[in-house]
């Protein structure tokens, strides 16, 4: 092996990912962090196989090792409390050493890590010394079925609205991104689940900002063996754009889901693979209570299909009652999908929501009578923070559009469209969400406790 060295930066944290079989040099290498392929990046190679037809390389198994590491370098170091950003150095094996060394993919890696994630990415790439899994089972992925483009499918509602809206003749390849464990399915089918598990004890930062990254290049690696170019993203409005007009305080912008994020995904995947790729959002410009509606106007389309979806952010232990884990119901996730589903009149039981009864004039009084719930501070502070998120998109709608042209602009260039027509179309979005906020807000009564956190009560009727 050819002597490699690692330049120390004080303020850098430096992550080796090692393979099985590597020289006993590179375990030794200073670094802040060893992640080893076989233990905390696990490959499962029933679903791996699933990956393995005509047309896979090894290019393709670097990228999925690059995306595993990222995720391990994200979640392993937490954000300071008043500096967002990070650096990070992530020494990679790789089997295609000449490719991943190209100067234009290396830059065009962390330029796309850089705009997602807020964070500082150095990349040094090493050879695979490892045994390289190569299945036999090269064939085509589909057989006298027409594909029209890739779609990243979760049990979200803009998944299951976005997929029955244009998978009418079974035109999409879908990509699984759910989260958790997943259990196996009888007669698995390609890209059913993600082929790796990264293990990181303790998790030290929770915003995983990588993960879209994650997803948007399995879907690419799906729609590269598929001979597709097009991937549609299923996020209405809302989702997509929301975390960056209305950011958090001191919170880098998330920006999972937006068109710059997308646009540069877009360039290095064609530096990669050789692939022109388009990640097209079809319900940029609409509500998810508007895309509910859609969905159900398609034939054979009943409301049973969006309430068996899932929308909450929070912890398992934050949501479980009963033995039964729910969804927490005042997150910004549960928020807009309670605001949608009352958009849609879709009306749902209860019991799905830890949190049912937003008409209650004061938050206590919302929680459960049950002994074997724990209702936590971090709780609180979720369901606070979405209400006024949702609020304060909801106001944006009234903005002079001097105030908006920040977001339009940057939106308009990267989907190569006009000024004037992006902001009309913003502004559009933002008046049917403010429109459909209000809505529901009023049906919850003047005193819920609802309505007062949204004018700025945080306890109770603070």
């Amino acid at each position: 092996m050819k002597q490699f060295k690692i330049v120390v930066d004080p303020s850098e944290r430096t992550l080796n990912v090692i393979e099985k079989g590597c020289d006993k040099a590179r375990v030794r290498l200073k670094s802040d962090a060893i992640a080893r392929i076989g233990s905390e990046i696990v490959f499962d190679k029933r679903i791996f196989d699933t990956y393995h037809y005509d047309g896979w390389k090894s290019v393709h198994h670097d990228l999925l090792v690059v995306c595993a590491a990222v995720e391990f370098a994200d979640r392993k170091w937490a954000r300071g409390n008043t500096h967002w950003a990070r650096k990070f150095h992530v020494v990679v094996p790789v089997v295609e050493l000449s490719v991943w060394r190209d100067e234009s993919i290396g830059r065009q890696l962390c330029t796309t890590l850089r705009h997602l994630t807020g964070d500082e990415w150095r990349f040094s790439f090493v050879k695979w010394e490892g045994d390289v899994s190569e299945d036999d089972r090269q064939r085509p992925l589909f057989f006298d079925t027409q594909k029209e483009f890739a779609i990243a499918y979760s049990d979200g509602l803009d998944s299951r609205s976005v997929s029955g809206i244009f998978n009418k003749n079974d035109v999409a390849v879908r990509v699984r991104v759910a989260k958790g464990n997943q259990k196996r399915r009888k007669n698995e089918l390609p890209f059913d689940r993600i082929p790796f598990d990264v293990r990181v004890f303790p998790s030290q930062e929770d915003s995983a900002r990588s993960r879209g990254f994650k997803f948007a290049a399995i879907t690419a690696i799906a729609a590269h063996l598929s001979g597709l170019n097009k991937i549609i993203v299923p996020e209405s409005g809302q989702g997509a754009l929301g975390p960056v007009l209305v950011p958090l305080y001191n919170i880098y912008a998330d920006y999972r889901n937006h068109p710059t994020f997308f646009r540069r995904m877009e360039r290095f995947i064609k530096a990669l693979l050789g692939h022109e790729i388009t990640f097209d959002q079809p319900r940029l410009w609409r509500t998810k209570g508007q895309t509910i509606i859609k969905f159900l106007e398609q034939p054979g389309i009943d409301m049973e299909q969006v309430l068996h979806t899932r929308s909450c952010w929070q912890q398992r232990h934050n949501v479980r009652l009963g033995g039964v884990r729910r969804q927490c119901g005042v997150c910004a996730a549960c928020m807009l999908r309670r605001t949608s589903l009352h958009a849609a009149n879709v009306s749902e039981e209860k019991e799905t929501y830890v949190i049912s009864d937003l008409t209650a004039t004061s938050y206590s009084d919302a929680l459960p009578r049950c002994n074997t719930f724990n209702p936590t501070k971090t709780l609180l502070d979720y369901g606070i923070m979405g209400a006024r998120h949702m609020q304060q998109l909801a106001d944006m709608a009234v903005l002079p559009s001097n105030k908006l042209r920040n977001n339009s602009l940057e939106l308009a260039e990267s989907l190569g469209a006009t000024e004037e027509e992006t902001l009309r179309n913003l502004r559009n979005l933002l008046e049917r969400h403010a429109e459909e906020w209000q809505r529901f807000l009023t049906d919850q009564g003047q005193e819920s406790f609802l309505g007062i956190w949204t004018k700025g009560g945080r306890y109770d009727r603070s």
